[in-house]
């Protein structure tokens, strides 16, 4: 369970102004974005053409966090803030804690698919405070520290019991790319729009106490990653309590055909000149161009998210042309192909 450091929490509960929920709303931005790389560079791992289902699950929950994100800027926005995502202090620092949480909690790297990944990172990352105990397993159900989602709730709570007063900001820099997310995409105006909002990414990440199914019929993340751990798909089950169990069709793994992709990988670990050090300049090039891209979008431009998207596809293709490739440091190979570089580039853009 991704423990988030009460102190957050506490400072949303405090507020009394718009700008006293600056900050930590630019840390749940953070938040939002940290999920991504991770996600991204297991879902990069997988070749091409093999594990499909696995690939189209991680591939809904990169774009359901893109979406996410783009909620918290929002919010932000409406609140008189500003997104920061361009800034060097942006960016999470892999292996390493998520924004937020506990120093002494969950460690996120970047490394390939496996399915321990799935049990004891991404499972961890998505854990609701009370989860559905669905049947053939047997969950935790701590209640004793903060996870994402009371923190959201604790967020809702706050904007709602402050009102209408405290949306200040300018309402044409929402960016609202119904294209890419349909009516989950909307402007956030009012408190009733942020609650609302907020309670797309609690269910989307959590479920709801009663179901591991999301507003859009789709199962929630943490429910979507048990079942690739479970290799099996859930079903609905009217013989058992929770109305589901892991009866559905199997989820086909190959552990063949996954990149054995170097973990947590730096463009200062890799021979800039090597054809693997030329694709991770590229791709680390191209993350730039999409950070910030997004920063103007966010930030005054809100037609700009359709050519971020565009470098979205473009980052996705990069890597998958990146992991192909054997890692070179010091004029020899490691032994394992080279990763995804989630760094800033120094190329200007």
């Amino acid at each position: 369970m991704l423990r988030i450091a009460p102190a957050f929490v506490q400072e949303i509960a405090r507020a009394r102004a718009p700008e006293d929920l600056h900050r930590t709303v630019k840390e749940a931005i953070r938040l939002e974005f940290s999920t991504i790389p991770p996600y991204l560079t297991a879902m990069l791992s997988l070749r091409a053409g093999a594990n499909r289902e696995i690939w189209n699950v991680i591939h809904r929950v990169v774009i359901d966090e893109m979406l996410h994100m783009t909620i918290a800027c929002n919010i932000l926005s409406a609140l008189g803030g500003r997104p920061a995502i361009a800034d060097a202090g942006f960016l999470p620092q892999y292996p390493g804690p998520l924004p937020m949480s506990i120093g002494d909690g969950l460690i996120v790297p970047l490394e390939k698919f496996s399915i321990d990944l799935m049990k004891n990172v991404f499972m961890e990352i998505e854990e609701p405070e009370n989860p559905i105990s669905i049947p053939t397993i047997a969950l935790a159900t701590e209640t004793d520290v903060r996870t994402i989602g009371a923190f959201y709730m604790q967020l809702k709570a706050t904007i709602l019991a402050l009102g209408d007063s405290i949306f200040i900001g300018d309402p044409n820099r929402q960016v609202v790319p119904q294209s890419w997310f349909g009516e989950r995409a909307f402007p956030i105006h009012t408190a009733a729009d942020a609650a609302r909002a907020i309670d797309i990414i609690v269910e989307e990440g959590e479920g709801t106490t009663e179901s591991p199914v999301d507003p859009d019929g789709d199962f929630a993340h943490y429910y979507s990653f048990e079942e690739i751990f479970r290799l099996r798909r859930i079903a609905k089950d009217t013989s058992v309590p929770e109305g589901f169990s892991f009866s559905g069709p199997a989820i086909p793994f190959d552990a063949s055909a996954v990149w054995d992709i170097t973990p947590n990988q730096k463009l200062t670990e890799i021979d800039r000149d090597s054809l693997a050090g030329r694709r991770a300049s590229q791709f680390s090039f191209v993350f730039t161009k999409l950070m910030r891209a997004l920063d103007k979008t966010f930030n005054g431009s809100p037609d700009g998210f359709d050519s971020a998207i565009g470098l979205m596809f473009e980052l996705k293709l990069a890597g998958q042309m990146l992991v192909q490739l054997p890692a070179i440091r010091n004029g020899a190979p490691t032994g394992k192909n080279a990763g995804p570089v989630f760094e800033y580039s120094d190329i200007p853009v």
